[in-house]
């Protein structure tokens, strides 16, 4: 039973794994994602006769916070945080939450919302654009509003908000089922002045899509191995269980 411990709780951690990593492959397109990594580790089962059974369990699936390429797309509302740093915006459940996807747009009352539909924060709250207004982001996250007047030129800017920009240290984030970040205490983290977008331009997935599909590979390989070892446990006790019965 201890090849059996082994080989059954390896199996189910590595189909655990595959899962990370097709979720990893299915956010490859996936502006400003973070890859997940799972970790794993053995453990000794604990009880009376049975000090020397080991069985494998998940640690931890840890963020991997590298920048994704930058793309340029042209697009007025569109930004990409430029190093470390994430944009603010409001959960589902009303806390703050972090993003790094910078895609952003205006909804039919020209709140600032991202392409999720969350409400991006500015350091006074929401942010609403006039309606006929051209939108401009500078690098410190300002929103400004540039009125047309019918199909003359461009007048004064007026601005409207700026984006909350923070950088909370990584080991304090969490990611939530909803794909945002947020602190790990709960409360919402300070502006930093320190952090800068590039407007006009989106980061793209972190994912490594050719190492992810290795990483599926060599799972389904270390799966086959650990079913193959069960079978061949199988295979052994009946054999003695036979060996048994031809003793009596």
């Amino acid at each position: 039973d201890r090849l059996i411990y082994t080989a059954m709780s390896g199996a189910k951690q590595s189909l655990l794994q595959q899962a990370g990593v097709a979720q990893n492959l299915a956010n490859t397109t996936t502006v400003g994602y973070r890859a997940l990594e799972n970790r794993f580790r053995a453990v000794p089962v604990l009880g009376p006769g049975e000090p020397t059974r080991a069985f494998t369990v998940d640690a931890s699936v840890a963020n991997v916070f590298e920048q994704g390429p930058l793309v340029t797309t042209g697009r007025p509302l569109d930004v990409a945080v430029q190093g470390q740093g994430w944009i603010a915006v409001q959960g589902s459940d009303g806390r703050e939450a972090y993003t790094r996807a910078g895609n952003l747009r205006t909804d039919a009352n020209g709140v600032l919302q991202n392409s999720a539909g969350f409400v991006v924060v500015g350091e006074g709250g929401p942010i609403a654009v006039p309606p006929d207004n051209s939108i401009a982001v500078g690098a410190d996250g300002t929103i400004s509003a540039i009125p047309r007047v019918g199909a003359g030129p461009l007048t004064s800017a007026n601005v409207v908000g700026r984006i909350k920009l923070v950088n909370p240290p990584e080991a304090d984030l969490v990611r939530g089922d909803d794909g945002l970040f947020r602190t790990r205490n709960g409360l919402p983290a300070t502006a930093d002045d320190s952090v800068k977008v590039v407007p006009e331009a989106l980061e793209g997935s972190n994912v490594k899509s050719v190492d992810e599909m290795v990483r599926m590979i060599s799972l389904a390989r270390q799966f086959e191995i650990q079913i193959k070892m069960l079978q061949t446990a199988d295979a052994n006790a009946r054999a003695a269980s036979q060996l048994m019965t031809m003793n009596r």
